[in-house]
């Protein structure tokens, strides 16, 4: 039957609805029996009908009368208000009938309904809910952690958006059907998926998938740009989640359950029994900073940066500095036993990552000294100036002097060389998308090539003047009155006299650059240490915003820079100076304009064009209130910004970093700092070889005797054993982690249970309270009915036992 209006309701189809709004199961239950041709599903002047008016009200008792009748319309809507509203025993009822029975309309969608279908009918438009919402996303969505694991139990299941970009058919109908509906049906899936009660209840590894999600929800929050924060809080809440587990840890081994996923198959990957970690590295990517500075996680970090070394956290720092003192003095002596015996007890403890750490730091400063120290015959000034050459016998070519290379030099170019087989192994072990990525990895790249280029162009230069000085030692004795060729000769001039584009002074420039750069890359241990630690951080953020802002700045400094070279540039030798009337001088000009550093005459024309002039005056002014007044206070305000966003949690950041830090130095391998890494230990030799003798020894059986239907066999041989694992796994039951991960979902789920507890009573729980109130005034009513019903007849009863007492002692 369907539903009819309100202006059309008879007074007895009134009556039922007030009966079945405030709870009077006598009056419904007296309706329903009496009455065979009531239409249970009329609605009131709201559009409601009988089931949803008692469901809204939490009447059970009356909820259970109607859903006894047959041909009962708008199931599904009841179902969602009762979900909606927390009320698990009326939606367990729900749960029960017989709509329910085959599992579909808990997995169909409002919209996904028949078109005469009254099951989630509530007016015009359809249900109250939007048409792509269903139980268990809806029940996601309201944290309704005990609905949402009935209905999982049932087979329920939230479907996972397509990827943005998807282009199938589906969503390409949807997208051309109605955009803005499709877009929010995404969101609402979204919301179910990225709820706590689903993620915890729904996932065998809720960790790992919060991860993933949260980091898809971030993706999405920079791709669908007008939905931005609705998927930053979706993300924020798979992130809180996380942290919200690792807050319930009570144990190293339930710490080490979420930070490194499975144990047990985790013991087969860990390498000397040292933890992967995967789950960390994993948060340390995607840039979930609570949770890795989460103080159970920094913890379990710390235990494994002082591997074999416990007594030293507790060590004065004075101690620690002595440490460090002492294993930079003895780097060669560490690196040579760690060389013989890197099995050792000493060649464990120079594994260990804290020693890993000050060895590569000890390392660095070592390179930095060489550096400042190559140099050092120049600190207080050169003996050679620009116009002087110097001979050590007469047939010695000048350049010969000035383009061989010093000991201080190969030492540098060994440190070189060491680092840049360092980078080939850290490329060659991870993916080359990941080494880009970080900022740390192109500042390397960079340095090592700008000294790579520097030391190739001062060989050429050796070259050239070797070349040549081979020429002299074939023809000349003594080069006192002698007149060379103009390409030997040129190998004899002092500084002043070689060309701009000689590789000696190319070679020079690039290495001032890179020793600029060298000395930049001390920032990167500098998180190490709590104090040094947020003010690097807070340097870094300023050079992304410095970057930002070059984006106005370069607009607004080139719009200048042509118009004032345009309006000059006819007036070359006819200005005070030179400023504006070529492109160099007018980019000089501006540049250093913007420090004060040049002149207001600069516009300033010895002719009598006074016009040309205040139009320059003008710009010239405009010019340095937009870079000086605005721009720059601008950037300032970016700033400060900036660094109150890193002093606000300075904490979290520098956590975060020292973690992404430590965790560089725990993983096996690079032991041996630069360059002693180009010295191959004996292990690493054997290896190599018994890999070349076993890539000899199956590439000639593989390839002759390879038959495809073999390989095909034995893929399905694999395949059975890999089935059959999977079912030995399954028999044997849960494994210890995932009893670890159940426990913690309890506290989780048990925990937000009570934070829900414990709330305020608000408006809406005092209604349900007055509504309580109501229906046990009509049960005590009811009751009150049938006693006094009962106590009728019993007087009734009485009195006919009396009358037949008196009538039997009258015939006596």
């Amino acid at each position: 039957k369907q539903a009819q209006s309100s202006s059309c309701l008879s007074m007895t189809e009134e009556l039922f609805l007030d009966a079945a709004e405030y709870g009077n199961i006598a009056e419904v239950r007296r309706m329903l029996d009496e009455l065979p041709d009531l239409n249970v599903n009329c609605v009131n002047y709201m559009g409601q009908n009988a089931l949803q008016l008692a469901v809204a009200n939490e009447h059970l008792d009356v909820t259970k009368l109607l859903l006894r009748k047959k041909d009962l319309a708008r199931i599904g809507d009841a179902l969602l208000l009762a979900i909606s509203k927390g009320y698990i025993r009326i939606v367990e009822a729900i749960l029960s009938h017989e709509a329910f029975a085959d599992g579909q309309r808990l997995t169909n969608s409002p919209s996904q309904a028949e078109t005469h279908d009254d099951f989630f009918a509530y007016d015009e438009d359809g249900t109250r809910f939007s048409h792509d919402i269903t139980p268990i996303i809806l029940a996601s969505q309201c944290h309704e952690y005990e609905i949402v694991h009935i209905l999982l139990t049932k087979g329920a299941r939230i479907e996972r958006p397509h990827d943005y970009f998807c282009q199938c058919r589906t969503c390409s109908e949807q997208q051309k059907h109605d955009s803005f509906s499709h877009s929010q049906s995404r969101i609402h899936a979204y919301k179910g998926l990225a709820s706590p009660a689903y993620l915890s209840l729904s996932n065998e590894d809720p960790v790992m998938a919060a991860l993933e999600l949260g980091n898809e929800l971030a993706v999405l929050a920079n791709t669908e740009k007008e939905f931005k924060n609705d998927y930053q809080k979706l993300s924020m809440q798979c992130k809180d989640f996380v942290v919200g587990l690792l807050d319930l840890c009570r144990n190293t081994e339930e710490v080490k359950a979420i930070l490194n996923g499975d144990t047990e198959s985790c013991q087969s990957s860990e390498t000397f029994g040292r933890q992967n970690l995967i789950r960390l590295k994993l948060a340390i990517k995607y840039e979930v900073k609570k949770f890795v500075a989460h103080p159970n996680c920094q913890q379990q970090l710390l235990s494994i940066w002082y591997e074999n070394l416990y007594g030293l956290r507790q060590q004065t720092t004075a101690v620690k500095i002595l440490l460090v003192l002492g294993v930079a003095v003895g780097l060669p002596v560490l690196a040579f036993m760690y060389w013989i015996a890197p099995s050792s007890k000493l060649g464990k403890l120079v594994c260990g990552p804290f020693l890993k750490f000050v060895a590569h730091a000890a390392s660095f400063m070592i390179f930095l000294c060489l550096l400042v120290l190559n140099a050092a015959d120049r600190f207080g000034g050169t003996s050679l100036l620009p116009n002087m050459t110097v001979h050590d016998h007469p047939s010695q070519l000048f350049r010969m002097k000035t383009t061989s290379f010093t000991w201080m030099e190969i030492l540098i170019i060994s440190w070189v060389i060491g680092k840049i087989w360092e980078e080939c192994k850290d490329i060659w072990s991870q993916d080359i998308r990941e080494y880009i990525s970080e900022p740390w990895n192109l500042l390397d790249f960079s340095i090592l090539s700008i000294f790579m280029t520097s030391f190739i162009a001062r060989l050429m230069a050796f070259w050239h003047a070797y070349t040549a000085q081979c020429y002299v030692d074939k023809h000349y004795t003594d080069l006192s009155n002698m007149t060379l060729p103009f390409e030997i000769q040129y190998f004899q001039l002092a500084r002043v006299n070689w060309m701009p584009s000689d590789p000696q002074l190319i070679s020079e420039g690039l290495y001032a650059i890179a020793v600029v750069l060298s000395f930049s890359r001390i920032a990167y241990i500098l998180p190490a240490n709590e104090s040094f630690g947020p003010l690097q951080i807070s340097l870094g953020r300023t050079v992304k915003d410095i970057f930002k802002f070059m984006v106005i700045f370069i607009t607004v400094f080139v719009a200048f820079m042509v118009g004032m070279f345009n309006l000059y540039s006819y007036y070359l030798g006819a200005k005070y100076n030179d400023a504006f009337t070529t492109l160099e001088e007018s980019f000089k000009t501006l540049f250093w304009a913007i420090f004060g550093l040049s002149e207001v005459k600069s516009v300033v024309i010895n002719i009598d064009h006074k016009f040309i002039e205040n139009i320059g005056y003008v710009l010239y002014g405009v010019y340095n209130i937009i870079m000086v007044i605005v721009l720059l206070n601008m950037l300032i305000a970016m700033f400060n910004s900036s660094f109150q966003e890193i002093e606000d949690d300075s904490d979290v950041e520098w956590k975060f970093a020292r973690a992404k830090l430590w965790l560089s130095y725990f993983e096996y391998g690079g032991t041996l700092p630069v360059p002693f890494n180009l010295v191959p230990n004996p292990t690493s030799i054997i290896s190599f070889m018994l890999g070349i003798r076993q890539f000899l020894w199956d590439v000639p059986q593989g390839k002759g005797k390879g038959n495809p239907n073999d390989e095909m066999e034995l893929n399905k041989v694999r395949k059975q054993l890999q089935q059959e694992d999977l079912s030995v796994e399954e028999s044997l039951g849960p494994t210890r982690h995932q009893k670890i991960m159940n426990r913690l979902i309890k506290r989780y789920i048990l925990k937000a249970q009570r934070d829900k507890d414990n709330d305020e009573v608000n408006e809406g729980e005092l209604k349900e309270i007055k509504q309580d109130i109501s229906s046990l005034r009509y049960e005590l009513l009811e009751r009150g009915s049938r006693d006094m019903e009962t106590l009728a007849k019993l007087i009734g009863q009485l009195g006919e036992v009396m009358n037949t007492h008196q009538r039997e002692e009258r015939k006596s």
